[in-house]
């Protein structure tokens, strides 16, 4: 299950980073170039204006042809890039202030999916990473999305990075080495495709003692954690009512953007108006699609301080010593705040709460319930998801991947065949109607008549 896991993720950011690449969108503009050609050729008068139209759209397409042409060699030919430094340990503080141009410097081995996508989106000049990208634990494949979307990663380059290279400071990544300058501070390993892709290979067939490792974990912690399946929690009071609706859990996982922009698009917001949860960074994905959360729980790590701020309830999932780190930040913005304490992960508490508080169904948007998806988060076992999953049971249905089962197109003879039925009903119901027959009849006359 582990490999099939893999494989599936695997593709997910095949598909994610084709769609950054801009490649596709070059020969849909192409194929747009050709049709603008063949209607000026058909209408005189819009010729001129559909040349106009299609140098346009073929000038755009050779800059994007070259911009992603340069990505490529800056990533993969060792092309010199230079920027301005943001050094964090931690990724998800660091891409809040990472501006396109910029040189990230982290400290994050294993580099999980999430983080390299918020990475990608930030765009930044070259990713150095103190650690590993890959270390063979698992086939974690965040590394191969920034070599595919044309950002250089130097990898390994030592923990004296992190010191050598200050905040703010201009930095030039040539290579494999890190300057600041004009001075050597750090050299590494310039990861490319096909160098992230034997690695991920062998991490693939080194996964048996992982999941051993992963399977007893689990069991262990299955014991320790078993009251979430048995006891009653104690939930804080809420703003606003679940009983009887539907619930939508918006998570920081895989395919979390393109499985929420199609619940978007599908009416499920507009028509049932579920309670949306948003789980630390879920409350800004469902801010990003014009969704206001009613309830943000998590550590609070990860959200911004907008959608903190945008008038959703706030519960700081604590731990069960009573301890609630996440409320710190809460306080020093002065924001009202409620702690729920329970074992197991935020997102497994989001679930709970709306469980007992007896939700119809809730919808799971980039939860996480796979071994590779816990690794790439950094957790040795699963239990408190798995006791979770087996409490809520039917009641919870898991939207992940929704966007790659579900692809809606329109085709051209679906739409003429419509048109033609609905010409026809109309033109029926118009000969079957009294005044109709009685002026066909008149005007039938006038023709013998006359």
């Amino acid at each position: 299950m582990a490999l099939a896991d893999g494989d599936s993720v695997e593709g997910a950011v095949d598909g994610t980073a084709d769609s950054g690449d801009g490649v596709d969108g070059v020969d849909g503009a192409d194929r747009r170039v050709t049709g603008a050609r063949a209607v000026g050729e058909r209408w005189t008068g819009a010729r001129a204006t559909g040349a106009r139209a299609a140098g346009a759209i073929s000038h755009r397409a050779s800059r994007r042809r070259r911009r992603n042409a340069r990505r490529r060699e800056a990533a993969d030919g060792g092309r010199a890039v230079s920027g301005l430094a943001r050094v964090d340990r931690r990724t998800k503080r660091l891409v809040k202030r990472l501006r396109p141009g910029d040189v990230a410097v982290i400290d994050h081995p294993d580099l999980d999916l999430v983080a390299a996508e918020t990475l990608v989106d930030a765009a930044p000049a070259a990713v150095v990473n103190a650690s590993p990208s890959i270390t063979g634990r698992y086939p974690n494949v965040g590394p191969r999305l920034l070599c595919r979307a044309g950002i250089p990663l130097i990898d390994d380059t030592g923990n004296e990075v992190m010191d050598a290279v200050v905040e703010g400071a201009p930095v030039t990544v040539d290579g494999d080495t890190v300057v600041v300058g004009g001075t050597v501070v750090a050299r590494g390993t310039r990861q490319s495709i096909e160098r992230i892709d034997a690695a991920i290979d062998d991490a693939r067939n080194n996964l048996g003692p992982e999941l051993e490792r992963f399977a007893v974990n689990t069991a262990d912690y299955v014991r320790q954690e078993i009251d979430l399946l048995i006891d009653e929690l104690d939930v804080p009071e809420l703003d606003f009512r679940i009983k009887g609706r539907h619930v939508l859990i918006v998570v920081r996982g895989i395919d979390y953007k393109e499985d929420l922009r199609l619940l978007r698009q599908s009416g499920y917001l507009r028509e049932l108006r579920p309670v949306l949860i948003g789980v630390d960074g879920g409350a800004d994905a469902l801010l990003e699609i014009g969704a206001v959360p009613d309830l943000i729980i998590g550590d609070f790590d990860s959200v911004s301080e907008d959608a903190m701020r945008c008038g959703a309830q706030l519960i700081v999932h604590g731990y069960t010593d009573g301890r609630a780190p996440g409320g710190k930040r809460l306080d020093d913005l002065g924001l009202p705040y409620s702690v729920f304490s329970a074992p197991g992960t935020s997102e497994d508490v989001a679930m709970l709460l709306a469980y007992q508080e007896g939700a119809e169904l809730m919808v799971a948007v980039g939860a996480h319930s796979s071994m590779l998806e816990f690794l790439d988060k950094g957790r040795a076992g699963m239990a408190s998801t798995f006791l979770v999953r087996m409490k809520v049971g039917s009641t919870l249905v898991d939207a992940k991947g929704v966007s790659r089962l579900y692809r809606h197109s329109v085709r051209t003879w679906d739409l003429v065949w419509m048109l033609a039925a609905a010409v026809f009903t109309l033109v029926v119901a118009l000969m079957l109607s009294e005044p109709v027959r009685l002026w066909l009849r008149a005007f039938w006359r006038s023709l013998i008549s006359g």
